[in-house]
């Protein structure tokens, strides 16, 4: 496996967002929860927006069709909050 190439066990399982944070559960067992307040969109969709997401890049990204917003396995395990979503606060 090149570098390049995504690591299985970062697939994405499931996704789940309350009206604080956004859930993801990966292939290798790893749980991550990120304040919502880190993407705009996500923070100002209403619950059905939110949960009206499918899997993209093969497992790798969430893309919430309503919305036009797309995340990837890798930027979320980087901790990386939207551009100019502002300070990782919860």
């Amino acid at each position: 496996m090149s570098s390049l190439e995504p690591n299985p066990g970062e697939r994405i399982l499931s996704v789940n967002c309350d009206e604080v944070e956004l859930h993801v559960k990966f292939a290798d067992g790893r749980r991550l929860s990120v304040p919502l307040s880190w993407y705009p969109r996500l923070a100002q969709a209403t619950s059905a927006e939110r949960a009206n997401w499918e899997f993209s890049a093969a497992g790798f990204g969430i893309h919430w069709p309503e919305l036009d917003e797309d995340l990837s396995a890798e930027g979320l395990l980087r901790g990386a909050p939207a551009p100019g979503a502002g300070a990782r606060s919860a």
